[in-house]
């Protein structure tokens, strides 16, 4: 394994415990940042992502607006971050007025050199309750990386993969630099690519402004949830294969297993290409 400043695998088995109560002002600003009615006061799937948030001072966040390397996360000396995916079950869903609580630990680091330089994996399990109930279990991946080559524009070096086109439903979603921020705001989220123009283009090297992994994946469940209306997700998994550029639009898309429970989804760019794929399953 890479020599790093600090031994990163001491950071195996670490574990954080969280609380919040489940207030309704997040959900009434999700559902009008995403055009959607005024929810019940239930959470809906992925939307208790706007809990438990990472507050952390502004004096103490990095070059790209995260907060420095550290604390319960391992201190990883890569600067980029970012969600690489993730395994949920939902057992029975979070409400407005809950106080609920978020046990957390990390139960992988995986250090590895790819295609494009070194990567460091690093998994999180969550699992959060309110009432003495479990509500949600979720392991969330994290991957670690270099930045690109000086000149290389992050063009990858093969051509990536064509999005399916045997979708049986989907949506075209509008973006824009507005949309990132308001999602950013609701998840206290500073990292820079999503918001500051300038320093995804000049300092990162992206061609624009990235959409957030998670917005991605709440809006392929929300994509489940206008087909069926009605149902109960049970358990949704998600990987981000490729980065999705603002203000192109973009699509989500599905299509239906023949048992009718399991559901294929992905995402795919302005171009065609595939940006994540997920399976849910309706309980």
């Amino acid at each position: 394994m890479p020599e790093t400043p600090e031994n990163i695998l001491d950071w195996l088995d670490k574990s954080q415990t969280l609380r919040d109560e489940i207030t309704a002002f997040p959900l009434a600003a999700m559902a009008a940042t995403l055009d959607l009615p005024t929810e019940s006061e239930a959470v809906p799937p992925l939307w208790h992502w706007l809990y438990f948030l990472p507050v952390s001072p502004l004096s103490e966040a990095g070059a790209d607006g995260h907060p420095k390397r550290g604390g319960f996360l391992p201190p990883v000396p890569l600067p980029r971050r970012m969600w690489a995916g993730g395994r949920l079950t939902f057992h029975a869903p979070l409400k407005v007025g809950d106080k609920a609580t978020r046990q957390s630990i990390i139960t992988g680091i995986e250090d590895k050199t790819g295609r494009t330089g070194r990567l460091v994996f690093v998994t999180v399990q969550h699992e959060i309750s309110a009432g003495g109930e479990l509500k949600i279990e979720e392991e969330h991946d994290i991957v670690y990386r270099d930045n690109p080559a000086k000149g290389s524009g992050n063009t990858p070096e093969k051509e990536p993969a064509k999005a399916p086109s045997d979708d049986t439903f989907n949506r075209v979603i509008e973006t824009s630099a507005l949309l990132l921020f308001r999602y950013s705001a609701l998840t206290f989220n500073g990292h820079r690519i999503h918001y500051d123009y300038p320093y995804v283009t000049q300092e990162e090297g992206y061609p624009g402004l990235i959409v957030h992994g998670p917005l991605i994946a709440t809006l392929l469940v929300d994509l489940v949830r206008r087909q069926y209306p009605g149902t109960t997700l049970a358990n949704f998994a998600f990987r981000a294969l490729r980065p999705t550029f603002a203000p192109n639009p973009f699509s989500v898309c599905g299509k239906a297993s023949d048992d009718g429970r399991t559901l294929e989804l992905w995402a795919k760019d302005y171009d065609g290409y595939l940006t994540m794929r997920a399976t849910a399953t309706l309980a």
